[in-house]
């Protein structure tokens, strides 16, 4: 193996170089895998805008999350996993034993783990990482599509958390990569699904991935009626989903909801953010609020469970391919906001 990589460093606000950094090397339990593909996403698109995410990186930081591989080199004490094995590994672990991880809330673990550095040639996989959210991946499932396990394990753990049922009406604000993917699973759970979508070119992808109905926010359009008028006596719907993240559609996605039903707030706004709701709506109406954020391991294996058995339409996602060496191009093509879904970087 060669000393140096390529990889893509974030250094702040649309701030992206691809630069000679040494290639990583396996601790104990760790591994290094070779990566395949890395997926292009929606919070690295915001981080890339901001310059910063609170969470997970301060510049300048190696960047990008989803991704899948193969094992290049495996740490002192690895078993589980050899040289050649094709893995994907997720961004995060959580300790197992701090007051969340006790109490099966393990997404908001006091010492979640991140890992980000998806963006080059090789990639470092910590202990954790390895012991709790890596995966082998069967020879028949394309390692660009195992790649989505990550963003697909926080929607499966959104739609959990609100209490989806088969035959539930969801209502999913927004048709960016996780709205779609909150469209695509809920309709394969048996739900029937409302997209509301901003832009003309995104009524086709909700309704390839399973919208039973699209409200498209044109000119004069009452986004609230318009979708309250796609249930029966206009009562709401069952649940209903924002994955926007502006102070707006959080407060349609209370007036989308009939009496008795559940919002997730799954948007993350920026920090300082403030929503006014109506209290008498929430309070008469007996409306839960709920907010979900990132995955946890048993997620992760329903997600790539999805993905495994074919059901899951991952080809669809996938709408583009670049070298390592366009990245910053890539970012700045999605910030105009291309057709693209996702982008699979080629290292």
């Amino acid at each position: 193996m060669a000393n140096e990589m390529q990889a893509a460093v974030l250094y702040g606000k649309e701030d992206l170089r691809v630069e000679s950094v040494p290639v990583p090397t396996a601790g104990p339990g760790e591994i290094v895998v070779r990566v395949a593909a890395a997926l292009t996403c929606g919070t690295d698109l915001k981080v890339y805008r901001r310059g910063y995410h609170a969470r997970m990186l301060k510049p300048p930081i190696a960047f990008g999350h989803e991704l899948a591989g193969t094992v290049e080199h495996v740490g002192e004490g690895v078993t589980k996993f050899q040289p050649g094995d094709r893995v994907v590994a997720l961004n995060s672990a959580p300790c197992g034993e701090c007051f969340y991880c006790r109490r099966n809330q393990e997404n908001l673990c006091d010492d979640l783990l991140f890992n980000n550095g998806a963006y080059a040639q090789f990639y470092r996989i910590p202990a954790r990482i390895v012991e709790k959210n890596t995966l082998l991946v069967p020879d028949d499932v394309p390692l660009e599509h195992a790649a989505l396990t990550e963003p697909l394990a926080c929607v499966v753990r959104g739609l959990e958390e609100s209490g989806a049922q088969p035959g539930d009406t969801l209502a999913v604000i927004g048709a960016g990569p996780i709205g779609l993917m909150f469209i695509h699973a809920a309709h394969l759970s048996g739900m029937r699904v409302i997209a509301v979508v901003k832009r003309e070119e995104q009524v086709a992808s909700a309704k390839l991935f399973g919208a039973d109905h699209v409200v498209h926010l044109g000119e004069g359009v009452d986004p609230i009626a318009a979708v309250r008028e796609l249930t029966p006596e206009a009562r709401g719907v069952d649940i209903a989903i924002e994955a926007v993240a502006t102070p707006l559609t959080w407060q349609w996605a209370v007036e989308m909801v009939r009496k008795g039903g559940v919002v997730n707030f799954f948007g993350g706004c920026a920090a300082g953010t403030r929503v006014e709701l109506d209290t008498n709506r929430l309070h008469y109406n007996d409306i839960t609020l709920k907010a979900s954020f990132h995955h946890t391991p048993a997620t992760c294996r329903t997600a790539f469970q999805m993905i495994r058995s074919g059901r899951f339409n991952a080809r669809a996602y996938i709408t583009g391919r670049a070298p390592l060496s366009e990245i910053d191009a890539v970012f700045r093509r999605l910030m105009d906001r291309s057709n693209d879904i996702k982008t699979a970087i080629i290292p």
